[in-house]
């Protein structure tokens, strides 16, 4: 195909191939060599964007993995670009309705767009701090179920005793209402959690600083559970070190 021939494709029916899969649109203008390079160049974006997302969306380095993808979807609206304006300086006729075509095609690329800022904030950085770890890393380190036994228990009996809410029950999710955590750094590699049990009083306060009012404020009581976290190395898949750290619970104590 000769790039004389490729014009009849018309640059509307470019931009669509090459919004498709990279180097589509080079292909129809009659630059295989062209379009088989940006092809390439899309295959090997997609497995080192699939290695960085393995390697360090759970871990403090998630940035790289999402700027990586956002680089790739930019790379994907700039060759369909370059191609559809290759078209156009082929084409002997350039049109509003062709203009306006284009438009809504590069517009279809806010949807990957959109689906990776929202779909990768869901699910990195479950490591990428001490407090992000808590949540998974409760389920998953074994040596964490005795020690939550028994403050589990703590909980219940204080309960039982009328030390907590007064509608409070021996049901874990209601025994909770009553506990807060707090995430102390020792360093820049260890962190304590402290779950503590706390009652609410009520306070004098000031509405804009000029009407009295009250409000209520959680007084910590009896610490039931002290958590040990810990920033370990996370390597890329292959040994590869960026210094990214991944947070992890190393120990758990009930008071």
């Amino acid at each position: 195909m000769t790039s004389g021939q490729a014009g009849s494709a018309g640059p509307s029916a470019v931009l669509r191939r090459a919004l498709l899969a990279w180097g589509l649109g080079d292909v129809a203008l009659g630059r295989r060599w062209a379009g088989i390079a940006w092809l390439v160049a899309e295959i090997l974006a997609v497995a080192a964007l699939v290695y960085l997302f393995t390697g360090l969306a759970d871990t403090t380095g998630y940035l790289i993995p999402f700027l990586a993808g956002v680089l790739f979807l930019t790379a994907w609206a700039a060759q369909a670009a370059l191609a559809y304006q290759a078209a156009l300086r082929e084409e002997s006729a350039r049109d509003l309705v062709a203009s306006r075509s284009a438009a809504a095609g590069m517009a279809w690329l806010t949807v990957p767009l959109l689906l990776w800022g929202t779909g990768f904030w869901l699910v990195s950085g479950t490591a990428s701090s001490p407090a992000a770890a808590l949540d998974p890393g409760i389920e998953t380190y074994g040596g964490f179920s005795a020690s939550a036994r028994t403050a589990l228990g703590t909980l219940q009996r204080l309960c039982a005793q009328g030390s907590l809410s007064s509608d409070c029950s021996t049901s874990a999710r209601n025994l909770l209402r009553d506990v807060r955590i707090a995430v102390v750094p020792a360093d820049a590699d260890e962190a304590t959690a402290s779950v503590t049990v706390v009652s609410f009083e009520r306070r004098p306060s000031r509405f804009l600083g000029i009407f009295s009012a009250t409000e209520l404020v959680p007084v910590p009581r009896q610490t039931l559970l002290t958590i040990h976290l810990r920033a370990l190395p996370a390597p890329l898949p292959g040994g590869l070190e960026l210094g990214a750290r991944r947070w992890r619970i190393v120990g758990a104590a009930a008071a």
